[in-house]
């Protein structure tokens, strides 16, 4: 049992109310905040006192009374600062600025050279990633409340350490501490698979709901997990590392070294060599390997087309990923589980429809009929968007900004 202090239901509780502005635009009243969070009255007028007072929410008026008190509208304050959001991938690394209503400012994306890459070359990157979106955005760095980063692999997120990449060469790497020497600004690291759940809890497919799966196909393969409304991050935030669990029992060789994983499947490394199997001399396969979009953009133009082999890879990787997530869904059970990044992107409706078909297959009948899939409706930008909540939430756990609440404020909220 997690023991959950009052300040930690506090903070939870502010995410609730927040999390309202963010999914659907325009103001609302206190009494709007209470039905939608199922929050009580008063703790939503403490909460929303404490908002104010840190300016992140400002009243815009009042709604319309037929008689009684009139009941203030409140919405979020956009110029109260801004976010900065990083994903760094194997291939690239997007920096995007946002304001506090998460609407973006600014977008930066490079290329990182295919090698043995080095902690000091991707920390050289996102430093001049984030100075170019300030610039662009003409946006002073005094103003930025935090900077939230998705490095891939396994992240120990309270000490701010990569603990190892999948893609290259590290162990126990104190990225946070390198990062906030060099931009000087708030630092909170995670990986992808924390951040895109928490684009979706935010922003997308799990706004209204308690328990999520978000499933992301790019190089790298896992899950993002949201139990009773809560990010879920395991004992050691390495939860959703399901790309890595056995799929075919000695089957191909994994890039983590292990044999028959999911990753080496329905990620984009698996994907060519399904069609590799299928036609060794595909010309598609000379976009392999470091650069996929290509590989990817070119099975969904001929999808379009109805080329068998395409059909045949796509059909494939959907009987794969319908197996695979059929675990998921038997083990926890989720109300909605999202296919996302960038293959999801790529193949759409064509690998959902296949998904869905084996999923049939093999998941139990009562955990089907309680899931809804879909295709994530998020822009591409979904893991760096997430990355900036993170640094969002980094924020609203300041206890600078957000100590004790006094008499007095709550007095106030009160009133």
């Amino acid at each position: 049992m997690v023991n959950r202090s009052a300040q930690d239901i506090r903070r939870l509780n502010r995410f609730e109310v927040l999390r309202c502005f963010h999914a659907t635009a325009g103001p609302r009243t206190r009494q709007d905040l209470a039905r939608e969070t199922t929050l009580s009255f008063a703790t939503v007028s403490n909460l929303t006192a404490e908002l104010l007072d840190a300016g992140v929410l400002l009243e815009v008026g009042h709604a319309g009374s037929s008689g009684g008190r009139p009941r203030a509208l409140l919405t979020l304050n956009a110029d109260r600062g801004t976010l900065i959001g990083v994903d760094v991938g194997e291939t690239s690394i997007r920096t995007e600025l946002f304001d506090l209503a998460l609407g973006e400012m600014a977008v930066d994306e490079r290329s990182i050279t295919p090698s043995d890459v080095t902690p000091e070359q991707i920390i050289d990157l996102i430093e001049t990633g984030v100075d170019t979106v300030l610039t662009t955005a003409k946006a002073p760095r005094s103003r930025v409340l935090g900077v939230g980063i998705s490095l891939p692999g396994l992240v120990e997120r309270e000490r701010g350490v990569s603990t190892y990449s999948p893609y290259w060469a590290w162990r126990d790497v104190p990225m946070r501490d390198h990062l906030a020497e060099r931009l000087d600004l708030p630092i909170h690291l995670d990986n992808p698979l924390k951040a895109s759940a928490l684009a979706e809890m935010w922003f997308g497919a799990g706004r209204d709901v308690d328990n999520l799966v978000v499933v992301m196909l790019r190089s790298g393969v896992g899950a993002g997990l949201a139990l009773d409304g809560t990010l879920y991050r395991g004992t050691t935030n390495s939860a959703g590392e399901w790309g890595h669990s056995c799929l075919v029992f000695r089957g191909r060789r994994c890039r983590c070294g292990n044999l028959g994983c999911v990753e080496a499947y329905v990620g984009t490394y698996g994907i060519a060599e399904t069609l590799r199997s299928l036609a060794p001399d595909d010309p598609l396969l000379a976009a392999d390997g470091d650069r996929s979009a290509p590989l990817l953009a070119g099975l969904a133009a001929r999808l379009a087309d109805g080329d068998p082999v395409a059909t045949e890879v796509v059909g494939q990787t959907a009987a794969y990923l319908g197996a695979a997530v059929g675990n998921l869904v038997n083990i926890l059970n989720p109300e909605v589980l999202v296919l996302g990044d960038q293959v999801a992107a790529y193949l759409g409706e064509h690998l959902l429809a296949g998904t869905r078909t084996a999923l049939a297959d093999h998941t139990l009948a009562q955990p089907l009929r309680a899931v809804t899939l879909r295709l994530s409706s998020l822009p591409h930008d979904a893991v760096s968007r997430g990355a900036a909540a993170l640094a969002f939430e980094g924020f609203l756990n300041d206890r600078e900004v957000f100590g004790p609440v006094s008499r007095a404020r709550t007095a106030k909220a009160r009133t």
